[in-house]
């Protein structure tokens, strides 16, 4: 997957970017990390509840310019993408990404394109 100015996960109807104001402490402040590439990364668990077990991880990265980012749902290893919006028994997962995210708007890191 390739950074891009737009992102969103996999089904979900909005993208978003990086804020205008998000600067790198910003998004550290934040819970982004910096990788060894100089890229900041944010990896949260997306489980409807703690003992649902699912392992569903919501994955940011944003590049080290500040101007692109990528972003997706995996299962618990991280090695395949998933879609929360596909089915409504994942409604609680759904909700969880979008109070996650809109805590992120809030914040100046991310801003909804659409």
């Amino acid at each position: 997957m390739a950074f891009q100015e737009k992102a969103t996960v996999l089904g979900c109807p909005i993208e978003y970017r990086i804020g205008a104001q998000a600067k790198k402490y910003t998004l550290k402040d934040n819970g982004f990390s910096e990788t060894s590439s100089g890229n900041f990364q944010l990896i949260r668990p997306l489980e409807a509840t703690p003992q649902s077990n699912q392992g569903y991880k919501l994955k940011i990265t944003i590049a080290e310019d500040l101007k692109t980012l990528k972003m997706s749902i995996t299962t618990a290893n991280g090695l395949k993408s998933i879609n929360i919006f596909s089915d409504s028994k994942f409604e609680m997962n759904q909700e969880k990404f979008y109070f996650l995210m809109d805590g992120m708007i809030s914040r100046g890191c991310f801003e909804k394109v659409n």
